[in-house]
C-alpha cells in the first residue's frame, strides 16, 4: 500500500508541476480551473472518437503524411476569409477549440490504438493500412502526446478586412511536416463562430444607426438587448448551441441559449458576478393557450401579477394580436401596466415583421400614448415596449426600422429576437473561409506554395511566411516574409501542447464594440 500510494503520489504531483508551469506560462485568467483542464488532458481521460484529435479530420487526410516531397521538414498555412457577404469579419472562437481538442496531451497509446482501428477499417479498400501510426506515436514519445504545433492568431474580437490572414500555423519539429495540414480540419472549424460574431456585429451597426436617426440614446442599456439569441432550438447540437451563442455575445447581452454562457465561463472566464448573457421570464404559447381562449386576459393577468417588477415579455398572438393590443393590454390591464414596477414587453409571433410591428405600435401608441425624441419620432411610455422575435434577420431588420421610420417610430420602441437567421443561416462559403499552405521547407531550403486556378481567381493563396500588420488605418497582410515581426498583429496563441495567451470575454467585447456618432464605442 505504501509503495502504491508514494507511487500514486509521484504521477500527481509531476501532473500539478507541469499544469502549474504551462498556467505560468500562458497566465491562465481561471487558475483552477486551467489546471484541472490540463490534469484532465495529461491523463487523457476521454477515448471517445469525439474527443480523439486523429478522428478530428477529413478522412483523405489520414493519407496526405505519404504525399508530402521527400525531405519536407516543415509545412506552413493560414487562415483566411477570401471575401463573402461583408466586408469585414470579427474574428472569435479560436480559443475555445485550442482549450477544447487541442490543449495539453491529447495523444494517448489508448487513443492511438482506438483511431488506428477507425481508420484502418474505413480507408481503403484493404489494399494497405493508411493509419500513421509511427508518427503519432513519435508524438506521443517525444512530447509527451502534445501537438508539435505554433498557432499565431489575430487577437479574438478584432474587426478585420477580408482577404486578409486571421491565423498561421506550422510544425515545431521537422518530423511532423504532416501534422500542419492534417489539424486544417478542425482549426477551419473557427469560421462558424467568427460568422456568427460577425453577422451579429453587422446587426449591431444597423441598430445604432437607427437609434441615432431616430433620436434615441445608443448606451448600453440603449443598445446591448437590442437583439436577442433565440437561436438554441435551430441549431444542429448543444456544442453549436453554445459556440455559436457565445459569438453573438461578443456584441450583445440579450441570450436565450444558455450553453452559451457555460461555454463563456468555462473558456473565456466570463464570471457570473457580471453576468453578460441575460433573460428575462418570457411566456411560450403553451403557458398562453393552456388558459383557453376565453381565458387570454387572465393568463395576461397572470403574468403581470407573478412578476410585480421587472421585465417581462408575453407573446401576444396566440388568438388576435389586434384585440390582444386594443382591448386586453390596451384595456382591461392598462392600469396594471401603468402601475407595475417594471416594463411589459408584447410579442408578436406572426404576420409580415415591417407590417406588424407598425400595426402593434400604432394600436398601443393609441392606448398608452406617447412622447417624441428630439427628432422628434415617437416613443412609448418606459412601461410598454414591443418585442418582434419571428422573421428577424441581417436582411429584415433594415426593412422593419425603415417601416418605423416610416410611420414616425423611434427605434427604441423595439427590440428583436433572432434564432435560426442568427445562429444557423450560414455556411463556411458566408465569407469564403480557407486553410491553406503558403510555405514549405524541403531539405532546408523554403519555398513558396500556393495555387492559383484559371478557373477561379477568387481562389488563388498567399505565398510565403505571413504578416497582419497596420498601414496607416487599415489592416493588411504582408507575404514572402516582408516586413517587421515587431508589427505583426498575428500573436503567439498556442505552442505544443501549450495555450500562450488566454484571453477574456470582456476584452473580446472591447475590441468588437462598434463607433458611435458621439465618439463613444458599445
Amino acid at each position: 500500500m505504501q509503495a502504491y500510494l508514494e507511487k500514486t503520489r509521484a504521477v500527481v504531483e509531476k501532473a500539478v508541476g507541469d499544469a502549474v508551469t504551462k498556467m505560468a506560462e500562458c497566465e491562465a485568467a481561471d487558475p483552477l480551473k486551467f489546471l484541472a483542464e490540463n490534469i484532465a488532458a495529461q491523463a487523457g481521460m476521454s477515448t471517445s472518437t469525439l474527443d480523439n484529435i486523429m478522428c478530428l479530420s477529413d478522412s483523405y487526410k489520414t493519407s496526405h503524411w505519404r504525399q508530402y516531397p521527400a525531405g519536407t521538414e516543415y509545412v506552413y498555412s493560414y487562415f483566411e476569409s477570401r471575401g463573402g457577404k461583408f466586408d469585414e469579419i470579427t474574428f472569435f472562437g479560436l480559443q475555445y477549440i485550442l482549450k477544447r481538442y487541442m490543449t495539453g496531451k491529447v495523444v494517448t497509446k489508448e487513443k492511438i490504438d482506438a483511431a488506428e482501428k477507425l481508420i484502418d477499417a474505413h480507408m481503403g479498400l484493404g489494399e494497405m493500412k493508411h493509419f500513421n501510426r509511427e508518427g503519432w506515436e513519435y508524438i506521443l514519445e517525444k512530447h509527451d502526446g502534445h501537438l508539435p504545433i505554433e498557432i499565431k492568431a489575430v487577437a479574438e474580437g478584432t474587426n478585420v478586412p477580408v482577404k486578409n490572414a486571421l491565423m498561421t500555423v506550422v510544425n515545431t519539429d521537422p518530423k511532423c511536416y504532416w501534422l500542419t495540414n492534417y489539424l486544417e480540419t478542425l482549426l477551419v472549424q473557427v469560421w462558424y463562430p467568427m460568422t456568427v460574431a460577425t453577422q451579429s456585429r453587422e446587426q449591431k451597426k444597423i441598430i445604432v444607426s437607427y437609434l441615432e436617426k431616430t433620436g434615441c440614446d445608443t448606451g448600453f442599456l440603449d443598445v446591448m438587448y437590442m437583439l436577442n439569441d433565440f437561436g438554441c432550438r435551430g441549431v444542429s447540437s448543444m456544442e453549436t448551441a453554445a459556440i455559436g451563442g457565445a459569438a453573438h455575445l461578443i456584441n450583445f447581452c440579450g441570450s436565450d441559449t444558455m450553453p452559451a454562457l457555460g461555454l463563456l465561463h468555462e473558456y473565456y472566464a466570463l464570471g457570473f458576478d457580471k453576468m453578460i448573457g441575460t433573460s428575462i421570464p418570457a411566456a411560450e404559447h403553451s403557458t398562453i393557450t393552456s388558459w383557453t381562449k376565453p381565458g387570454e386576459v387572465e393568463a395576461f393577468k397572470n403574468m403581470l401579477t407573478q412578476y410585480p417588477k421587472g421585465l417581462v415579455a408575453v407573446v401576444s398572438d396566440s388568438y388576435d394580436i389586434y384585440n390582444a393590443c386594443k382591448n386586453l393590454w390596451g384595456g382591461e390591464l392598462i392600469d396594471l401596466i401603468k402601475n407595475r414596477e417594471g416594463r411589459l414587453v408584447v410579442r408578436p409571433d406572426s404576420g409580415d415583421p415591417p407590417v406588424i410591428v407598425c400595426e402593434v405600435l400604432e394600436l398601443l401608441g393609441e392606448k398608452f400614448g406617447t412622447t417624441t425624441t428630439e427628432k422628434g419620432f415617437k416613443l412609448l411610455p418606459p412601461q410598454i415596449r414591443v418585442i418582434q422575435g419571428d422573421g428577424v434577420s441581417y436582411e429584415s431588420l433594415s426593412s422593419i426600422l425603415d417601416a418605423m421610420v416610416e410611420k414616425g417610430w423611434a427605434a427604441a420602441n423595439v427590440a428583436y429576437g433572432s434564432g435560426g437567421a442568427l445562429l444557423q443561416k450560414m455556411n463556411r462559403d458566408t465569407q469564403k473561409c480557407a486553410f491553406k499552405c503558403c510555405e514549405a521547407i524541403v531539405n532546408g531550403e523554403a519555398r513558396d506554395v500556393f495555387k492559383d486556378p484559371i478557373t477561379d481567381k477568387g481562389k488563388q493563396s498567399k505565398k510565403g511566411r505571413l504578416k497582419l500588420v497596420k498601414a496607416g488605418d487599415k489592416l493588411t497582410t504582408l507575404t514572402q516574409g516582408e516586413g517587421k515581426e515587431e508589427d505583426d498583429l498575428l500573436e503567439l496563441v498556442y505552442l505544443n501542447g501549450v495555450l500562450k495567451k488566454d484571453q477574456t470575454a470582456d476584452e473580446i467585447r472591447g475590441r468588437a464594440a462598434v463607433p458611435c456618432e458621439n465618439g463613444s464605442s458599445i
